[in-house]
């Protein structure tokens, strides 16, 4: 193991990511520094970029960088739908099955009363406003089917009870305890068409 401190910060840092251990970011690591020309100078800007760039969209939490998402900003997607998911990589999920042409809601999380999230620490009371404020006549929780993502669907509903607006929630296809963003493009197409009430 080497002891420059700047390829053990970068190691440790890679290894905080999703997927990668000590290990595995020791090879990444490995890697962008034998091939620096192509890989690793290249990472660097592109990190620098989207560092300065990425923000969340206003209006649905979706990343982009505009204040106003390419999805949101794009008329012809349907005004009427709105896919109301947990985080961004559930929306990227979703978009990448190229089924949905409607328009998304990213909630930042689900409901947990043992973390201490409630529906303020979500963008939920933002979702009831705009289905208050839009021609809104469906709303699709397309959240995990885990115990969390089904008590944030109910509290949804709920929320939505009094307005004239349909909710339904992803069908089969969805295993229990499965999360969108490790779905295959099938498995989502399927589950959106075959939504249910709530």
């Amino acid at each position: 193991m080497s002891n420059n401190q700047d390829i053990n910060i970068l190691i440790a840092l890679m290894a905080k990511l999703p997927g990668l251990g000590p290990r595995s970011a020791r090879r990444a690591v490995l890697q962008l520094i034998k091939k620096r020309d192509i890989l690793l100078s290249p990472l660097s800007d592109a990190l620098f970029n989207v560092a300065q760039s990425a923000r969340e969209c206003i209006n649905c939490g979706n990343i982009d960088t505009t204040e106003i998402c390419e999805i949101c900003d794009t008329p012809k997607r349907k005004i009427g739908q709105i896919c109301v998911v947990e985080d961004v990589a559930d929306l990227w999920a979703m978009e990448r099955s190229n089924v949905f042409k409607g328009r998304y809601h990213v909630l930042g999380g689900n409901l947990s009363a043992l973390d201490g999230v409630g529906p303020e620490e979500l963008r939920i009371p933002h979702l009831v406003n705009r289905v208050k404020g839009e021609e809104v006549n469906e709303v699709i929780l397309a959240l995990n089917a885990t115990v969390d993502g089904q008590t944030t669907a109910h509290y949804i509903a709920d929320q939505l009870d009094d307005m004239d607006v349909a909710v339904t929630s992803l069908a089969q296809g969805v295993p229990i305890g499965g999360e969108l963003d490790y779905l295959d493009d099938g498995t989502i197409s399927a589950a959106l068409n075959a939504r249910k009430s709530v």
